[in-house]
């Protein structure tokens, strides 16, 4: 084995060295047409002129300011049959050999790689091209990602074969593979054992917490007024908490009769992962069991109390900005408007409430109302804004459903396999957590809405067509946003 390991490096090093002679040949041209006026034309030229292709390549730079709904593929063949028609071929149906076109709408968050039938690559490479200028271009470093685009094209055009990531992949798996194959295992098991050991630690502080005050927690509960709408439905869940705790005791002690050996087995680790949930779950539910007492009694506490229900709507109403000056959040929009409208209001509300709480001219119920009723506003807001969002982004129908559902299966988590997770305030006691449209559920929402459109639109968010316009031109070439 040791052998054949050294003569498969030895050959991948010989392979290597050969192919640095090759990778040496400077731009045949450079042509930068920026329409849009945000490059350093200067810093660019000097940039490229130094980077080395494996072929003599002419390369282009065109930008231009778009929108978001744009081809970008479609505007580039426009551009080049109507001001440039030497980058098409002379029967007009591919790009002319020997070139290479990076283009960029800084406006419209889109960046393309276009190139000659001698000079083409997979389309998976020329998302590897795109996704080098992305980081940069995302940042509005519009010269230093084109930069890194081409930089990126030449060491995929006409790359030897025996410098493609495949090639070497191979080589490394061919003298690893018998290594790997134990070392992978090893590897899984110790993983899972370090997880489990994890969620066993998880589980014992959320049980010692509840242990620790369980009787304390029964005190509460016996004292929480029934006759109150939030009281009786936190005490309906205190109805089942020593049922729950019995449930989380056992399962404590099953985890903790497991070897190390035992703990490195996935349903070990999902059983640890029950037992770390149902401790913090009631580790959570003790807490609101004392806020609501305190709270609904006027106890000293109640300040805290107050605060801790508060918590999370302040949470959203931080959040906001944040998420509004998001890409593709349409921070501009009126719904936008609306949103911030809404937090500048909030916010005077919630000390106003803290006030007339603190003077008794208004029950904690009644505090627990308003604040039901405004995060249920504020749901309102970001469902509208969520429409607001998908009409911006979608081209078609098909494209708002997928956003739509998106959006909808992270707001109605319970529904979806993920973590469950708990609200720890009396609000999120007495109702459902997808009652709630909050900041992080819309963030989810939108990423995974965006995600999931970009992908439906081929290669992964790639264009490959040049729309109407095009005709039956078919050169190589694709776009993306950024």
């Amino acid at each position: 084995m040791r052998r054949t390991i050294g003569s498969l490096l030895a050959l991948v090093g010989m392979l290597l060295g050969g192919a640095a002679t090759a990778f040496a040949v400077l731009p045949v041209s450079i042509e930068v047409q920026d329409t849009a006026g945000v490059l350093d034309q200067n810093t660019l030229v000097r940039a490229i002129e130094d980077i080395e292709f494996y072929e003599p390549t002419r390369v282009v730079v065109y930008t231009y300011n778009g929108r978001t709904g744009d081809n970008l593929n479609e505007e580039v063949l426009r551009f080049a049959r109507s001001e440039h028609p030497g980058w098409i071929s002379t029967d007009g149906q591919k790009w002319t050999d020997g070139i290479f076109i990076f283009a960029l709408d800084p406006v419209g968050r889109h960046v393309g790689t276009y190139m000659g039938e001698d000079r083409k690559v997979s389309l998976e490479q020329r998302n590897d091209i795109q996704d080098a200028a992305k980081e940069l271009l995302q940042d509005a470093q519009w010269t230093d990602g084109t930069i890194a685009g081409v930089r990126r094209a030449a060491e995929l055009i006409n790359q030897p074969w025996y410098r493609s990531a495949a090639f070497l992949i191979t080589a490394w798996v061919a003298a690893g593979t018998a290594a790997l194959g134990a070392g992978a295992w090893i590897i899984v098991r110790a993983l899972t054992r370090s997880a489990s050991r994890k969620e066993v630690k998880r589980g014992d502080q959320s049980y010692a917490n509840v242990s620790m005050d369980l009787e304390v927690t029964e005190l509460n509960a016996g004292t929480i007024p029934e006759s109150s709408r939030y009281g009786s439905h936190v005490l309906e869940k205190h109805h089942t908490f020593l049922k729950r705790y019995k449930a989380a005791s056992e399962l404590s002690n099953k985890v903790h009769a497991l070897s190390g050996r035992q703990l490195s087995r996935r349903k070990n680790l999902k059983i640890a992962r029950d037992y770390a949930d149902a401790a913090a779950e009631l580790d959570a539910l003790d807490d609101v069991i004392a806020d609501t007492n305190a709270l609904l009694n006027r106890a000293n506490t109640w300040p805290t109390a107050w605060d801790r229900q508060l918590a999370p709507f302040r949470s959203d109403l931080a959040g906001l900005e944040q998420l509004l000056t998001k890409r593709h959040a349409q921070g501009d929009s009126t719904t936008a408007a609306a949103l911030r409208s809404f937090r500048d209001q909030s916010l005077r509300e919630i000390e106003r409430w803290t006030a007339e709480l603190a003077e008794g001219r208004i029950t904690p119920e009644k505090a627990l109302d308003r604040l039901y009723d405004a995060r249920s506003h504020l749901a309102v807001l970001l469902e509208n804004h969520a429409e607001t969002v998908i009409e911006g982004y979608a081209k078609n129908e098909r494209e708002a459903q997928l956003m739509r559902k998106e959006m909808e299966a992270a707001q109605d988590a319970p529904n979806h396999k993920r973590r469950r997770t708990y609200e720890p305030s009396i609000l999120g006691t007495v109702y459902p957590s997808y009652n709630f449209f909050s900041v992080a559920t819309f963030n989810s929402g939108l990423n995974t809405g965006v995600s999931s459109v970009s992908s439906a639109r081929g290669g992964g968010g790639s264009t490959t067509g040049y729309g109407s316009s095009g005709g039956s031109f078919s050169g190589s070439g694709s776009s993306s946003s950024f």
